[in-house]
């Protein structure tokens, strides 16, 4: 059963509930986005979801670097889906928006390094930490401890 309709997502033998922050850069820290480059990043983005299983809910764009937060099936690792991002953006900003390699001297547009980090309804760090030692049948006995590497 394939079911990415919902917030919990059911893929075969898997469930997801899992999203991402992801923070990418301009090559250079060059201040390009306007009104005209964000809207073809937005408009390249609209069919991710139903080309990729990865669903984008929010874009907050700053001068020189755009924030997402998306879901994707954990079929894709992190740097899968930042390259799919990056290269199909970056193509069709080249393509649409001619201007943009003078100002990048024919560079790449986004910078090589990216930010990321998972978000969750079900709590921090902390919270989850606390529920795996707590699990277990028997509230007065810890079956599982956490260990620091």
């Amino acid at each position: 059963m394939v079911n990415i309709e919902k917030d919990i997502w059911h893929w075969y033998h898997n469930v997801s509930e899992c999203y991402y922050h992801i923070q990418l850069t301009i090559k250079y820290r060059k201040s390009l986005f306007k009104k005209e480059t964000e809207d073809v990043i937005i408009e390249t983005m609209k069919d991710f979801k139903e080309r990729y299983a990865i669903e984008i809910n929010h874009v907050g764009f700053d001068q020189n670097h755009v924030h997402f937060l998306l879901r994707f099936l954990p079929k894709y690792s992190g740097g899968q889906v930042i390259r799919l991002l990056k290269s199909i953006s970056g193509k069709a900003l080249f393509e649409q928006v001619s201007a943009i390699k003078k100002e990048l001297w024919n560079a790449e547009f986004w910078t090589d390094g990216y930010y990321i980090s998972t978000v969750s309804d079900r709590g921090s760090k902390q919270v989850i930490e606390k529920y795996i030692i707590n699990q277990g049948r028997d509230k007065d006995v810890k079956q599982f401890r956490l260990f620091s590497l």
